[in-house]
C-alpha cells in the first residue's frame, strides 16, 4: 500500500510538473506572439502610389500659393506670421502623422509576411529637382557680389559647427545628471558612440555620418534610434528657422544687423531680372529645360565617375582616421551638388544668364518647394514622443547650437540670413541649406550650397572632436 501511494504521489507530481511545463511553454509562446505582433505592425498609409502622393503634394502646394497670394482677409494675416515655405513643409508632415501618406511603411501580407515599402519622391526631388533648381537659380548669380557679402557668412557657419561640437558633450552632461541610463551603455552599445553619428550628420552630411558609424563601431542594431533622432531634431529645427524667416526684419533689427550687402545683392539681381524680363516663348521654356536637366544628367555622369575614382583612393588608405576624413569624397551626392554649382557659376558668365528674364529662378523655386514638401513627408509628428530621452539629448544639443549662433550674431551684428543659412549648412547639409537661402531670395541659394559643400570637408574632423568630448562627458 505504501509503495502504491508513493507511486500515485510521484505520478501526480510528474503530471503537475508536466502541466506547469506546458503552461509555461504556452505562456512563453503567447508572449513571443504578442512581441511579434508588436514588432511587426502594419503601418501602410492610405495612399502608397507615388503618382497619387505627388498629386496630393502638388494640390497642397497649389492651395498654399493660392491662399498666400491673397492681399486681404484672414489669409493675409496668417501668412504675415507664418511663411508659406513652412506651411509647404508642415502640411505633408501632418498628412504623414495622420497616416494619409508615409515615407516608409510595412505591410502585412495575407500569409503574415512583413513587406516593406517606401516612396521614391524624396529621392527624385533631391537627386533630380534639387540640382535642376540650383543651376537655374545660379544662372544669374553675381559671384563677385556674393563674395562682397563679407566674412560673416563663414563666421556664422563655423559658429554653427562649434555649437554642434560643444553642444554634444554639454547635452550628455546635463541629461546624464537626470537620467544616467540615457547616456550609458558599454562597448558597442555605448550611447556616445551612437551620438557620434549625429555629430557627423549635423556638421557634414550622410557620408560623414556613415564614417562615424564605422570609426566608433556603434551597434548597428541600435543605429535606427539615432537616425530617428536625426530626422526629428533636424526637421523640427528647420521648421523653426523657416518660421523665423517670416520675422527676419524684426530679428535683424534686434540683432542690430547690417543687411546692406545682402539687400544690394538682391536689388542688383532683381534689377537685372527686370532688364532682361520677357514673356517666355516655347523656345525659351525648352532651352530652360535643356539647361536644367542637361546639367542634372551631366552632374550625375560626372558624380558617378568622381565618386568611383575617389572610392578606390579612399579604400586604398590605411584604415582608421585618415581614411574616414576623406570618406565624403566617395559620396556621389557631394559630387553631384558640387558639379551642378560649378556648371551654374560657369553659365552665369555666358549669355545664357539672360534666361533669368524668361523665369529661370521661378522654375527653380517650383522645384525647391516640391523638395520641401517631400522633406516634410519624412516627419511623423507623433514620433517625437518615442525614445524621449534621446530626443531630449538632441533637443538640448540643438538649443546650445542655436544659442551660440544667436550670441555670435548679436556680437558681430550678423543678419538672420547668415545665422539661418550657417546653421542649415551644418545641420541640414546641401539638401536644405539652399532651400533656406532661396527663401530669402533665389539669388542667395548659391551661398547655402557653398557653405554646405564646405561642411562636407570639415564634417568628419569636427565630429571626431565632438565625440571625444562626449566620451569624456559620459564617463564623468
Amino acid at each position: 500500500m505504501f509503495i502504491k501511494e508513493s507511486l500515485k504521489k510521484s505520478t501526480l507530481k510528474i503530471k503537475n510538473s508536466q502541466f506547469l511545463i506546458k503552461k509555461t511553454i504556452l505562456h512563453q509562446n503567447k508572449t513571443m506572439q504578442d512581441s511579434a505582433t508588436q514588432i511587426i505592425e502594419d503601418t501602410t498609409p492610405l495612399f502608397t502610389n507615388d503618382t497619387i502622393v505627388f498629386g496630393i503634394l502638388m494640390l497642397a502646394l497649389g492651395f498654399i500659393f493660392y491662399t498666400s497670394s491673397k492681399k486681404k482677409g484672414p489669409w493675409k494675416a496668417f501668412y504675415s506670421v507664418v511663411p508659406a515655405l513652412f506651411i509647404a513643409y508642415f502640411i505633408p508632415a501632418l498628412l504623414t502623422t495622420v497616416g494619409v501618406i508615409a515615407p516608409e511603411w510595412t505591410s502585412i501580407s495575407q500569409t503574415g509576411e512583413a513587406v516593406p515599402g517606401k516612396t521614391n519622391l524624396y529621392y527624385v526631388a533631391s537627386r533630380y529637382l534639387l540640382p535642376a533648381a540650383l543651376v537655374l537659380m545660379t544662372l544669374s548669380i553675381d559671384l563677385k557680389a556674393v563674395f562682397n557679402l563679407g566674412p560673416k557668412a563663414l563666421i556664422m557657419f563655423l559658429t554653427g559647427t562649434a555649437g554642434i561640437i560643444i553642444g554634444g558633450p554639454v547635452a550628455v552632461l546635463l541629461v546624464g545628471s537626470f537620467w544616467p541610463e540615457a547616456v550609458g551603455g558599454q562597448g558597442a552599445d555605448a550611447v556616445w558612440r551612437g551620438l557620434s553619428t549625429l555629430a557627423g550628420s549635423w556638421i557634414g552630411g550622410g557620408a560623414n555620418q556613415t564614417a562615424m558609424l564605422e570609426v566608433y563601431g556603434y551597434n548597428q542594431a541600435l543605429y535606427g534610434a539615432m537616425v530617428f533622432v536625426d530626422i526629428v531634431i533636424a526637421n523640427v529645427w528647420m521648421a523653426i528657422i523657416l518660421i523665423g524667416i517670416g520675422k527676419s526684419e524684426k530679428i535683424d533689427k534686434w540683432l542690430g544687423a547690417d543687411t546692406t550687402a545682402i539687400e544690394a545683392l538682391k536689388e542688383k539681381v532683381s534689377n537685372y531680372t527686370q532688364e532682361v524680363s520677357r514673356n517666355p516663348s516655347l523656345t525659351d521654356l525648352m532651352i530652360l529645360g535643356a539647361i536644367a536637366f542637361g546639367t542634372v544628367g551631366l552632374a550625375h555622369f560626372g558624380a558617378g565617375y568622381m565618386s568611383a575614382f575617389f572610392t578606390d583612393i579612399v579604400n586604398g588608405l590605411t584604415p582608421g582616421m585618415t581614411r574616414n576624413l576623406f570618406t565624403f569624397l566617395s559620396s556621389s551626392f557631394f559630387w553631384m551638388i558640387s558639379i551642378t554649382t560649378l556648371i551654374g557659376i560657369i553659365l552665369s558668365y555666358t549669355n545664357l544668364r539672360t534666361y533669368e528674364g524668361a523665369g529661370a529662378s521661378k522654375f527653380g523655386s517650383v522645384f525647391i518647394y516640391i523638395l520641401v514638401a517631400t522633406i516634410g513627408m519624412k516627419m511623423d509628428l507623433m514620433l517625437i514622443f518615442d525614445n524621449w530621452q534621446l530626443i531630449i539629448i538632441g533637443a538640448v544639443w540643438m538649443l546650445i547650437h542655436a544659442g551660440l549662433l544667436i550670441l555670435v550674431a548679436k556680437v558681430i551684428k550678423a543678419p538672420y540670413f547668415f545665422l539661418a543659412v550657417g546653421s542649415q549648412a551644418n545641420v541640414g547639409g546641401a539638401a536644405s541649406a539652399p532651400i533656406v537661402a532661396s527663401a530669402f531670395h533665389p539669388s542667395l541659394a548659391t551661398v547655402g550650397v557653398l557653405l554646405a559643400v564646405f561642411g562636407y570637408a570639415v564634417g568628419t574632423i569636427g565630429a571626431v572632436a565632438c565625440t571625444f568630448l562626449m566620451q569624456l562627458a559620459a564617463a564623468g
